[in-house]
């Protein structure tokens, strides 16, 4: 089982920003609804919480406030690059250190976190907006290696 302990400092920073870098990364995707999804995001990191134990990477990254970058983007599409370079580097450093169970559940945590954003607020009556769900396969696409 792969810990903190087993990543630098500059790579446990980045995995544990990663999954609200997502989870901004879909919040900017569409105007409105950023209080709804706030809360959706850290009630993602809660429900995770009461999962403890299935992995020793998720209960340390959970286990604190949710982590996210503090730089103070210029545009939009800055903030973009920023979050899908932050989960590239995040799954390269999981590849080097961690189990493959151990990715695949990061990744998939990553997933339900930005996932459950995106359906927090109803835009122009859909659950999830044209905007959102391309920030969604974005997302996906990175955490796959596309």
């Amino acid at each position: 089982m792969s810990g903190r302990a087993d990543f630098t400092p500059e790579e446990w920073q980045t995995i544990s920003e990663a999954p609200v870098s997502a989870g901004l990364l879909v919040m900017t995707a569409q105007r409105g609804g950023v209080f709804r999804e706030s809360m959706a995001l850290a009630k993602a990191y809660n429900e995770a919480r009461q999962q403890h134990g299935q992995s020793q990477l998720l209960d340390e990254i959970v286990s604190a406030k949710p982590a996210r970058d503090h730089t103070r983007y210029h545009s939009p599409q800055e903030l973009r690059e920023a979050a899908l370079s932050h989960l590239r580097d995040a799954v390269s450093a999981l590849q080097a250190n961690a189990a493959p169970d151990e990715l695949s559940a990061y990744k998939q945590f990553v997933s339900a976190v930005a996932q459950r954003v995106a359906e927090a607020h109803r835009e122009d009556g859909v659950a999830v907006s044209p905007a959102e769900q391309a920030a969604l396969d974005e997302i996906t696409a990175t955490l796959s290696g596309s």
